[in-house]
């Protein structure tokens, strides 16, 4: 087996390659079952169906290894209980991802432009981790500074996300010449026409509204969680995530339960919300043990965000590049199994953003080190001069 050290840059390595296998799998069965293959089902059904599963994985495993019990900075009296003191905002971190999880596919179900959404966001999540790095370092719970080899990755990656929003202004001029561009980059006849409407939809703002704001309350408390430990106290992220998924599952249990025995009283008869209830009502086996990889990948997912010594911006780059680079896989994988569409022009230009970013990255993993290596050398002095001033005290 591969034996690494917490922190260290063969731990994240390994933590990566899982999270690209996972999600090219996950990849795998949401184009299987959504894609008008044999296993069809609308796309509200698949989400709940895959939520069950993995929702029922991630929490057997959280309570079969005992991750419940977090080592904590210290524990608050709740009523006649002794809960870590964390609790008290893992809480909401949990409440946000029970919004993420569905807002992400009700994006999905709206008429409008599911390009743009999709790069608005996936690209959210890379701003908001550099804005967390920025504001937690004016508020002195950051001690490490972004490097600029991390900000020009920022900048790849969100090129990463927008190839096919950059190409819309370029496919509508060669359009407009009577040059059928669409033919060559992948996209559809008047691709470019109406893709910023949704910015006129109360519907899809305000979704889009849910989705940013929960990511950026999340990625926060992750952050804050990782840079607030006291002396001593271990980054346990295995506690973190399982009181998280604790309380996304009950969330999203209560969302469930609302929309199935509330939408007939509000007189909610929208295709999604039929779909919705007769996937509740008629649960599909197979959708749901698809949902296996994604309730493993979720640990992944979450011990990335919060990797011991590096900033949100950086650790928030590795997880969107490997989700990005997993789905193009997942993408030609389809192609060579199933025959399903090849990856676009623009997919291929994105892996190269992705990999431009990634080389980037790799240069400021190896400053990181460098500095992380300088601080143990200074830790490990003042505990020895500690040590020697203790002794010297006994002997006086």
């Amino acid at each position: 087996m591969w034996r690494t050290a917490a922190g260290s840059t063969g731990r994240l390595l390994q933590l990566c390659v899982a999270y690209f296998g996972l999600y090219v799998l996950n990849g795998i069965f949401a184009k299987v079952f959504t894609g008008g293959f044999p296993l069809h089902m609308p796309e509200v059904a698949y989400l709940f169906n895959n939520t069950l599963g993995g929702s029922g994985i991630a929490l057997a495993v959280v309570f079969a290894l005992g991750w419940i019990k977090l080592k904590s900075n210290r524990r608050v009296k709740w009523g006649p209980f002794m809960v870590p003191s964390e609790v008290r905002y893992i809480i909401p971190s949990g409440v946000c991802t029970a919004i993420v999880i569905p807002t992400t596919t009700l994006m999905y179900t709206l008429p409008i432009s599911v390009m743009v959404a999709m790069v608005i966001m996936r690209g959210s999540i890379i701003v908001i981790s550099r804005l967390v790095d920025a504001v937690q370092i004016q508020q002195g719970i950051l001690k490490k500074r972004v490097y600029a080899e991390e900000n020009w990755a920022v900048v790849f990656a969100l090129l990463a996300v927008a190839t096919n929003v950059l190409l819309l202004p370029l496919v509508t001029f060669l359009e407009g010449h009577g040059m059928h561009a669409t033919q060559w980059v992948g996209l559809k006849p008047g691709a470019g026409r109406g893709s910023f409407d949704f910015l006129h939809s109360p519907q899809a703002m305000t979704i889009m509204g849910f989705y940013v704001t929960a990511y950026m309350i999340r990625i926060y408390i992750m952050n804050y969680f990782k840079n607030t430990r006291a002396q001593g106290i271990p980054l346990d992220n295995q506690g973190f995530f399982a009181i998280e998924q604790i309380a996304a599952s009950l969330t999203m249990a209560a969302i469930v339960a609302f929309l199935y025995y509330g939408s007939p009283a509000l007189n909610w008869t929208s295709k999604p919300i039929t779909e919705f209830r007769g996937a509740v009502t008629h649960p599909s086996t197979a959708a749901i043990l698809s949902g296996l990889p994604y309730g493993v990948l979720a640990f992944f997912s979450v011990f990335i965000f919060m990797f011991k010594g590096r900033t949100a911006t950086f650790a928030g780059l590795v997880n969107r590049l490997t989700s990005l680079l997993a789905g193009t896989t997942a993408t030609l994988l389809m192609f060579f199994i199933f025959g399903a569409k090849f990856p676009t022009m623009q997919d291929w230009a994105s892996v190269f953003f992705i990999l431009v970013a990634v080389y980037f990255l790799a240069r400021a993993e190896k400053l990181r080190i460098s500095e992380l290596a300088k601080e143990g050398v200074v830790e490990r002095r003042k505990r020895n001069r500690g040590g020697e001033r203790a002794g010297s005290d006994v002997l006086t």
